[in-house]
């Protein structure tokens, strides 16, 4: 039997600001139609590949839900199995939970309400998409700085935008803007990482006047005014007396919120606390300085997605984080938010660590141990694929965009129930992008397969050949949210229900009561 716990313990565990993490173990489509505020999005058959970067000691208070359709119970087994010692479902699920607390739609809903409580609090200010435009159509002494990733400013941007991702706003603007005269205007897709940047720059002191582009991409767009596609209009270099500057401001922040600067000693002490305290080490630089040379142990986490969407790295309310930067200005920047968020954090000094490893972020899972005769290769597959069924198994906004010719698509939390719909005169190959999602559940494949079932070895990636024809759907495909703020094909509704959504947060926030946000004036 799976220990239970009530959502009002649970509750109460979040009010305390106990360690607990509590884990959506349906797919992401349920997820974000409803679920409670700090619920994080692990569909139980993704457990094995993110768990242990989500929430990194084993002893650390888990939780699990579904709807009533039995998810919790198979993820509760398999944290215990990768050896997580202190397991719970939710007892009742999520109808049990909404009798007494609020339930939230959408994604990384914490750091949106956040946004939006920080907005109310401080009255961030802010321009209208018309204004703005004026503004550049009369060449006006104004910059537009896009605080979203480089990729999703390159898909679409503000007419003369330049890309500066949240964390090095503050980092980067003296030189971007060297005038005190000149306005900033900080833009995202929607509202929350303008809003969080616009104030960065206002809490690090700038004399510039600066506001957000109100609605960001969206607003834009509703006002039926065109965006830019293709843009790679990046911030300079950074100047010593810039970086004087910037430094300046967000220490002064820092230390008003009260966050420490760990020396090597301080830093051996906190990670000696880690069998007891859960502990997360994010490095916000860019990706690319990451996999330049970063320091053992931290995970790629820049500083402004960070902010906008904790709960991608994050799940263990209660842990400690340190952040490690070695211009220190985006590290000091991030930590003022995520203490205000509610986690203790701290920064690394640049002169406590050393950049001894080198590459992209690594990934912590269980080892994978397949049985023989368990797996394929690319050349078997490619010879005999007449003999074979193929299953997709990677979110279906993947599979669109390329599958193995044939390959059918299957949701892994119905993998049971879809296949047994399939030819039986064939073996199933499941197939993942890198194989790992495949191997992990193969075994629940071979129970219902007549013909047995294989993984294929390295996955998609190790195929190569794909094509965007011929998608098969086993499954109705409601694995993914579509967010409406992402790419350039959103329904004007759907933009518009985005806004007036994201405007109601802080009525919801409040009636909830669980957050123990603290905006600091």
């Amino acid at each position: 039997m799976v220990e239970q716990i009530s959502a009002h313990a649970l509750r109460a565990l979040w009010r305390a600001r106990d360690e607990v993490a509590v884990f959506d173990a349906r797919e992401e489509g349920p997820y974000s139609r409803a679920h409670p505020f700090f619920a994080v999005s692990l569909p139980f058959s993704e457990i094995e590949t993110r768990a242990y970067d989500l929430a990194p000691r084993l002893s650390a208070k888990i939780v699990v839900y579904d709807d009533g359709e039995g998810f919790a119970e198979q993820a509760a087994r398999r944290f215990a199995s990768i050896g997580y010692s202190d397991v719970a479902a939710l007892e009742g699920g999520l109808s049990a939970y909404r009798e007494i607390g609020e339930l939230f739609r959408d994604v990384n809903v914490v750091s949106k309400a956040f946004g939006e409580l920080v907005e109310s609090i401080r009255h961030t200010p802010s321009l209208s998409a018309r204004e703005v435009e004026g503004l550049i159509r009369a060449s006006a002494d104004a910059v537009v700085l896009d605080a979203r990733r480089f990729e999703e400013y390159h898909t679409m941007s503000i007419p003369n935008a330049v890309s500066v991702p949240g964390a090095e706003l503050a980092l980067r603007v003296f030189d971007i803007a060297p005038s005190p005269d000149t306005l900033v205007i900080v833009n995202c897709a929607g509202r929350t990482r303008s809003i969080i940047g616009t104030q960065s720059l206002i809490d690090a002191a700038i004399p510039n006047r600066v506001a957000a582009l109100r609605n960001g991409t969206i607003g834009w767009t509703l006002d039926g005014l065109a965006l830019d596609r293709g843009q790679t209009r990046r911030f300079p270099p950074l100047g010593r007396e810039q970086h004087e500057r910037a430094l300046a401001g967000t220490r002064a922040r820092a230390a008003r919120l009260g966050v420490a600067t760990l020396d090597a000693e301080a830093f051996e002490a906190a990670l000696a606390t880690r069998d007891r305290r859960t502990l997360y080490l994010l490095d916000v630089r860019s990706p690319e300085e990451y996999a330049a040379g970063h320091a053992p142990g931290f995970r790629s986490a820049p500083g402004g997605q960070l902010v906008q969407a904790t709960d991608e790295w994050v799940a263990v309310r209660g842990a400690k984080i340190i952040l490690y930067d070695d211009l220190e200005a985006r590290a000091l920047s991030t930590a003022s938010w995520l203490t205000q968020l509610g986690w203790e954090t701290a920064i690394l000094s640049p002169e406590a660590a050393a950049a001894t490893e080198r590459g992209a972020s690594p990934r912590r899972r269980p080892p994978i141990v397949a049985a023989p005769g368990a797996t394929i290769s690319p050349e078997e597959l490619a010879s005999g694929r007449d003999n074979f069924a193929i299953v997709d198994l990677s979110r279906s906004p993947v599979y669109r965009a390329g599958h193995i010719s044939g390959s059918y698509w299957a949701a892994v939390a119905h993998l049971e129930r879809d296949l047994a719909t399939l030819p039986r005169d064939k073996q199933i190959v499941l197939v993942s992008p890198d194989g790992e999602t495949a191997l992990d559940n193969l075994a629940r494949a071979q129970i219902v397969s007549a013909s047995g079932a294989v993984a294929l070895s390295g996955g998609a990636q190790a195929f190569g050949a794909v094509t965007t024809e011929n998608a098969r759907w086993l499954s109705e495909a409601d694995d993914s949210y579509k967010r409406p703020y992402d790419g350039v094909d959103n329904s004007r509704e759907a933009m518009q229900a985005y806004i007036d959504w994201e405007l109601q947060l802080v009525a919801q926030l409040a009636n909830d009561g669980v957050a123990n946000f603290h905006v600091v004036r």
